[in-house]
């Protein structure tokens, strides 16, 4: 994280953004201001100097204040960060579940048109952008059969305390369904490889000498095999899902740290974008830690490789 803050921060400098023009926003002012407003941004301070004062104040949890907002940016965050959160994952368990459950049943179905058609539908998502499908998905439920709201978090004119689940609901539908169908692709087809790769295996092949087939031979020998791979698959996939949420906030105007991200970006607003670049760092970071967390409750041979250690 300490790497990923200072690389970002020296990226951020080299770049052609000048806080002070973003600041301004086109202003006319005269060259006495522009002299204190550039002390204020330290504009011509050495870059060792810059980077020092930006961890000093990271340290003390002050990101800054957003030229965009005009409130500080780890307000925005929290805002932000909230609606993205649930969007993400409410998408990342259904696109898990529906991947890992589609893997299996086109591994089981290894060459049948089951499988075939399972693989169809995974080369068509991977092969398509994750803000075409959204505006596919836009286009039919919400402009051509109308049954759910176009985009936004709540209707145009309402304050958002004032919305109620139902409608806030109804407005997530159509995001998260984008969101999940992007992501069932990958751990689609790794699932109904891994297992492929399992059936075939020696102890497979004893098992069914004893009179194991089917479900019953896939539930008992080979699911946990295949679910070990499977889950850190979809933990490492939150980056994607993190660079996923930002296209689908887009295309539905959902107000997320996406849409926020993009908006700090065209708007030149760098403290803003750092802060945002931080918080999606510690989001992988959490998603690579819950998945060593969860190899040592589904595989065993972790507490046992332990407990040998302590002896």
């Amino acid at each position: 994280m300490f790497a990923v803050a200072i690389f970002s921060f020296i990226l951020l400098e080299l770049s052609p953004i000048d806080p002070v023009n973003a600041y301004l926003k086109q202003a006319v002012i005269s060259p006495e201001q522009r002299i204190v407003l550039e002390q204020y941004w330290g504009v011509n301070q050495p870059l060792i100097t810059k980077v020092w004062g930006w961890l000093c104040n990271l340290l003390q949890g002050n990101l800054g204040n957003s030229l965009i907002y005009r409130i500080p940016v780890i307000d925005v965050i929290k805002e932000r960060f909230m609606a993205s959160f649930v969007l993400m994952a409410i998408s990342w368990v259904l696109s898990g579940l529906l991947g890992f459950g589609l893997g299996i049943v086109a591994g089981k179905n290894k060459g049948s048109w089951i499988d075939k058609l399972v693989k169809l539908y995974c080369y068509i998502l991977q092969s398509a952008p994750s803000f075409w499908i959204g505006l596919v998905i836009l286009i039919i439920f919400s402009v051509e059969l109308g049954w759910f709201p176009i985009g936004m978090s709540v209707a145009i004119g309402t304050v958002s305390s004032d919305a109620t689940i139902w409608q806030w609901l109804a407005r997530l539908v159509l995001p998260t369904l984008t969101l999940s169908l992007v992501g069932v692709a990958p751990i689609a087809m790794y699932t109904r490889n891994e297992l492929v790769n399992v059936l075939s295996s020696d102890y497979i092949l004893f098992a069914r000498a004893r009179g194991e087939s089917g479900w019953p031979l896939i539930e008992r020998q080979a699911l946990r095999n295949v679910l070990l791979p499977a889950l850190t698959l979809q933990f490492q996939n939150f980056a994607e899902l993190f660079g996923g949420a930002v296209l689908v906030e887009q295309v539905f105007s959902y107000p997320g740290i996406g849409q926020t991200a993009v908006a700090a970006g065209l708007q030149s607003d760098v403290t803003l974008l750092l802060g945002i670049v931080l918080i999606s760092a510690v989001f992988v970071f959490v998603g690579n830690l819950l998945a060593d967390i969860m190899y040592y409750f589904v595989d065993p041979r972790i507490r046992e490789n332990e407990n040998l250690d302590r002896q």
